[in-house]
C-alpha cells in the first residue's frame, strides 16, 4: 500500500522558504507544518521570523507557538508532534508541507533518530563542558548523566568530560539516552519529497543582513527584554537562539548594541553555511536553480507532479 505524501521545503535562513511554502500551500491545498526549532516558542516572534497572523489566517500553520520559552523541546518530541499533525492533515485530504531549516527535524522524520550520527551542537557542548571546570563540577555533570542515562554513566569515568558531555548533549538534543541508540531500521510512514531553496552566497548574506536590520527595527531588543522580564532564564534552550543570546548582554549593560547586531549578522551567516552543509548531504533534495527568477514555478511544477503521482 502506498504511503501518504508530504512535501518539505528546506534551505538556509533568509532564503525565502516560508514564502515558497505559502505559495505551494495555496496552489496545492496544503497546510504548513513548522520545521523550525525556534518558531515553536511562544512570544518569540520577531527574532524567529515567525509567520504573521495574516499569513496563518490565509494558510493553516501547525507547530507554531506550542512551547513556553522556558521549556525544553527535543527532536524526539518534535517527531511525534509532526507525525501526528501530518496524519491529521492527510485525513482531511490536504497536503502536509514541512517548511523550515532545522535539518535535524527533517532527519528525524525521514531517517529516524539514529543517535550515533547526531550532529554536535557547539553551544550545547561548550555549555556542558563549562560546568566541569573543577572536581565538583565533574561530579555534578556525571550525576546529571546518571539521572538520564545510567547505562552510559556506568561505563564513563567522571573525569572523561568529553564523553560525558557528548552523552548529555545527545540526550539534550534528542530526549533519548545514548545507550538506547541501537534502533530497528526506520521506515517513515510518509513519502516526503524534499525541495531545496538555495542562492548565491553573496546574495544570501545580503538578505541575512537586511533581515537582521529589519528585526531590530521591528523591536527585537524589546522582545528579548520582555522575555527576561518574564523570568525566562538566559540559559534556557530557547534563549540560545541567534538574535536572542547576543542581545542578553546588551540588556544587562555588558555589551554595546552595535556590536551585538554585528554578531547576530555574523552568527546568522555562519548558521546558514552550516545549514547548507547539512542539507547538501541529503541526496534526495531537489534543489531549485538559484540563478533563475521562476523558482516558484519550478517548485510548483515538481510539487504538483509529486502530489498527483506523475513523473516530473
Amino acid at each position: 500500500m502506498s504511503k501518504p505524501k508530504a512535501l518539505a521545503v528546506v534551505g538556509p535562513t533568509a532564503s525565502g522558504k516560508s514564502a515558497l511554502g505559502m505559495a505551494l500551500a495555496r496552489q496545492l491545498y496544503g497546510e504548513i507544518v513548522c520545521m523550525d526549532s525556534m518558531q515553536i516558542y511562544k512570544r518569540m516572534d520577531i527574532g524567529t521570523a515567525k509567520p504573521t497572523q495574516a499569513e496563518r489566517a490565509t494558510v493553516p500553520h501547525h507547530l507554531v507557538d506550542i512551547v513556553e520559552p522556558g521549556e525544553a523541546y527535543t527532536v524526539a518530541r518534535y517527531a511525534e508532534d509532526a507525525q501526528r499533525v501530518m496524519e491529521e492533515i492527510t485525513s482531511r485530504g490536504a497536503l502536509p508541507i514541512l517548511v523550515g531549516g532545522t535539518g535535524f527535524y527533517l532527519q528525524a522524520l525521514t531517517q529516524g533518530l539514529t543517535l550515533g550520527g547526531v550532529q554536535s551542537d557547539p553551544q550545547v557542548r561548550e555549555r556542558l563542558k563549562a560546568m566541569a571546570q573543577d572536581e565538583e563540577g565533574k561530579r555534578l555533570l556525571h550525576e546529571r548523566l546518571r539521572a538520564v542515562d545510567p547505562v552510559t554513566a556506568a561505563r564513563l569515568h567522571p573525569n572523561d568530560i568529553t564523553r560525558v558531555s557528548r552523552a548529555l548533549e545527545v540526550y539534550e538534543l534528542t530526549g533519548i539516552a545514548m545507550s538506547a541508540q541501537e534502533q530497528p531500521e526506520f521506515d517513515s510512514p510518509f513519502e516526503i519529497f524534499r525541495i531545496g531553496v538555495a542562492m548565491e552566497r553573496s546574495v544570501l548574506y545580503q538578505r541575512i543582513d537586511a533581515r537582521v536590520d529589519a528585526m531590530m527595527a521591528q523591536g527585537l531588543l524589546e522582545e528579548v527584554k520582555a522575555l527576561l522580564t518574564e523570568d525566562v532564564s538566559p540559559q534556557a534552550q530557547a534563549m540560545q537562539g541567534i538574535g536572542y543570546k547576543e542581545l542578553v548582554p546588551v540588556i544587562q549593560g555588558l555589551y554595546p548594541l552595535e556590536n551585538a547586531v554585528s554578531d547576530i549578522k555574523r552568527n546568522s551567516r555562519h548558521y546558514a553555511k552550516r545549514q547548507m552543509t547539512w542539507f547538501r548531504r541529503d541526496g534526495q533534495i531537489y534543489w531549485l536553480k538559484p540563478d533563475q527568477d521562476n523558482t516558484e514555478a519550478q517548485a510548483l511544477a515538481i510539487a504538483r507532479a509529486f502530489w498527483e503521482g506523475t513523473q516530473a
